[in-house]
């Protein structure tokens, strides 16, 4: 082949480079060019053919022409992309004299908040947390918490019945949970159970769905003195003062003997309430020792084993210690209502580091 030919080839493939206008037609070309039956490839075929003389002269000239071509079919890809990224420049350009985008940071509501609180309190002293079904039946629910028959409680004005037979209802509280883990464990016990309750009720302070916290511990010898130091310790906790007037009321409850309502004294300063201090008196829980029946439903021997049970309304704690005058805003999803009196979410109340900062 004479250098005429080798010539005319280089100038037909140059020429065909430069109709190249896309990467759809830089494929095709190079294909034409360098595939399996190409004109660059066919030539390479046809060195076989040559008598030796002819064989270096012609290999030397045709790899040139295979480095020459290679190099500029790679400008040619780096230019594309070179375009590629110019034109997304162009089209994701950001206007960086705009406002920026405003954004919504969400928070804590009161309920959720105070839930948390109060695990952090109960935890420091050994309580774990345990969670029961919202639905119940009427064993776990009253007869094995010792509720007679014809308690008050038991009648369809206070209780969510879901079926005609009274079997099925919607908790009252979460003292159902005590008994789930009684009998599915032995003692000792000592758990809290946080969780939504339902009772025919609703006015300012009463809603029909509500948040309740329970208590319960378990063990060989303990006593009305464990229960009043504990609830004194949460209510000093809770409360963030060093000092509070506590006092414990008799009172009736099916499932504890003796039974006692928890008040606290508080003040009214500059027109709100300041807990712990003055000569008046705010009820905040029911409690007492566990009734010798309820042990005995949960095959708890009540001669080697005694303990306490406390119960306390999350949503009322949660008025009282944030100044919050109505329950029902608990429940109307007013994000003003969340704005003003919710919490940030990545300030996770801890004893050490403050509850409710």
């Amino acid at each position: 082949m004479t250098k005429k030919d080798f010539n005319q080839i280089e100038s037909d493939i140059l020429n065909k480079i430069k109709s190249i206008s896309d990467r759809n037609s830089y494929d095709k070309i190079k294909t034409e060019i360098f595939g399996k039956k190409g004109i660059v490839t066919e030539l390479f075929k046809k060195i076989g053919s040559l008598d030796q003389n002819q064989r270096k002269e012609y290999a030397s000239k045709l790899n040139f022409l295979k480095e020459k071509v290679t190099k500029i079919l790679e400008k040619k890809l780096i230019d594309f992309d070179q375009l590629e990224i110019n034109k997304k420049l162009r089209n994701e350009k950001i206007d960086i004299t705009l406002p920026g985008r405003s954004y919504f940071v969400g928070k804590i509501h009161p309920v959720s908040q105070v839930i948390d609180e109060v695990t952090s309190i109960f935890s420091e002293i050994g309580f774990s947390v345990e969670e029961g079904p919202d639905v119940e039946n009427e064993y776990y629910n009253f007869s094995a918490l010792n509720t007679p028959e014809n308690h008050p409680a038991r009648d369809m004005h206070d209780t969510f019945y879901l079926d005609r037979s009274k079997d099925l209802l919607l908790r009252t509280h979460t003292s159902p949970v005590q008994i789930r883990t009684m009998l599915k464990s032995k003692p000792p016990f000592k758990i809290i159970a946080p969780g939504r309750t339902y009772r025919h009720d609703s006015d300012q302070t009463h809603s029909p769905m509500f948040h309740q916290l329970e208590g319960l511990h378990i063990d060989k010898n303990v006593n009305m003195g464990h229960l009043k130091g504990c609830l004194y310790y949460f209510v000093r906790k809770f409360f963030e003062v060093e000092k509070v007037k506590i006092r414990f009321r008799p009172s009736h409850f099916p499932f504890t003997e003796p039974s006692a309502e928890v008040d606290i004294g508080y003040k009214i300063q500059d027109g709100k309430i300041k807990i712990g201090e003055g000569d008046k008196w705010l009820e905040i829980l029911g409690c007492g020792m566990v009734h010798p029946n309820v042990l005995k439903n949960v095959k708890v021997n009540p001669k080697q084993y005694q303990g306490f049970a406390f119960g306390v309304g999350i949503d009322r704690l949660a008025m009282l210690k944030y100044g919050i005058n109505d329950l029902r805003a608990f429940f109307e999803s007013d994000i003003r209502w969340l704005e003003f009196y919710g919490f940030d979410p990545l300030d996770v109340p801890t004893n050490y580091r403050g509850l409710s900062r």
